[in-house]
């Protein structure tokens, strides 16, 4: 329903340009396509010289995504500059702490979005799969996050013995925290902005992914796991370490079940009473271009059924 409504709103609104190789790229003039009856999003990919795989990644965001923002670990090819040459109105925040969390953390405070999308730069998360995660917030959720090992999901980059690590923490969490989790340390996230207030971040490591599934889970936010594909990274070699990072994950999952403050502001009565979804309820008439679309009211109350990560979701510079 997002990418049928929207395509009519941004049919007119591109403009042309060249890109590397000579070939006219048709790119969406991000200024010009907020969409008016829905939240707007920006997509935080952190990165550490990625330029390669840049490519496999930010033609693909939709084009209805309100902002892009790349935070750069001091890298020294040419992400920032690929970055640039793809997206001319990317925004860079150049992070000087090491650690995808320190990344992550920066992106969440430059973020003006209503809802922040998690994406990796390494092309092993689609992001066609965004208007998934955006379906579900709509739909009620406070907080999404992906999952490999759900019905629908999978995995071609995770080693047996990565996979029984992150099996074992997933059944742990669960044990200790409750909730319904499958998937634990799997980073392709997506939450209203207003839950950052709930979750509370600190850290540095890839441990943050397990910190916010779990402060999710303490502050009783309304959370939806939605199935994703993880792909092989294409280019270069990952930073995650297994043994390293899975001792991490262990020591945030003891420290948040038995040492860990009380979040106050997330069992607040008035955190309950503020539902952001109804500030973006789809009007009955939309006008696309001088064009009236009459919108039913089943299609005005969207449902996690009807969104789905289509393959004509993503830019035109990719299909021409």
């Amino acid at each position: 329903m997002v990418n049928a409504h929207l395509a009519r709103y941004r049919a007119n609104r591109c403009r042309v340009r060249v890109n590397s190789d000579g070939d006219d790229m048709t790119i969406p003039d991000r200024s010009l396509v907020t969409p008016l009856s829905y939240p707007t999003v920006s997509v935080i990919i952190p990165t550490l010289n990625e330029a390669k795989n840049l490519r496999y990644v930010l033609p693909y965001i939709p084009d209805w995504v309100y902002e892009v923002i790349l935070v750069d670990g001091h890298s020294t090819d040419d992400t920032v500059a690929v970055a640039r040459s793809m997206i001319s109105d990317v925004r860079i925040v150049e992070e000087t702490k090491r650690g995808k969390g320190a990344a992550l953390r920066a992106g969440f405070k430059a973020a003006s979005g209503d809802v922040i999308v998690m994406l990796d730069a390494d092309g092993s998360m689609s992001p066609l799969e965004i208007p998934l995660y955006l379906g579900a917030l709509l739909s009620g959720a406070d907080y999404v996050k992906g999952s490999r090992f759900t019905q629908g999901g999978g995995t071609s980059d995770m080693t047996p013995f990565r996979r029984l690590g992150n099996w074992g923490l997933t059944v742990m969490v669960r044990v200790l925290f409750g909730g319904q989790y499958t998937d634990l340390c799997y980073g392709y996230n997506a939450f209203w902005k207003r839950v950052l207030l709930a979750l509370e971040l600190e850290g540095d490591g890839f441990e943050i992914e397990t910190l916010m599934n779990i402060r999710a889970l303490r502050a009783g936010l309304k959370i939806i796991e939605v199935p994703s594909y993880e792909s092989d990274r294409i280019y270069g070699v990952s930073n995650l370490r297994a043994i390293r990072d899975g001792w991490r994950v262990l020591k945030t999952i003891m420290r948040e079940r038995f040492s860990a403050p009380k979040n106050r502001v997330a069992t607040h009565w008035s955190w309950q009473a503020e539902n952001p979804v109804e500030a973006y309820s789809v009007p009955e008439e939309v006008d696309f271009d001088a064009e009236t679309v009459t919108i039913t009211e089943a299609e005005a109350k969207p449902e996690l059924k009807v969104i789905e990560a289509s393959s004509n979701g993503h830019r035109s510079s990719v299909n021409g």
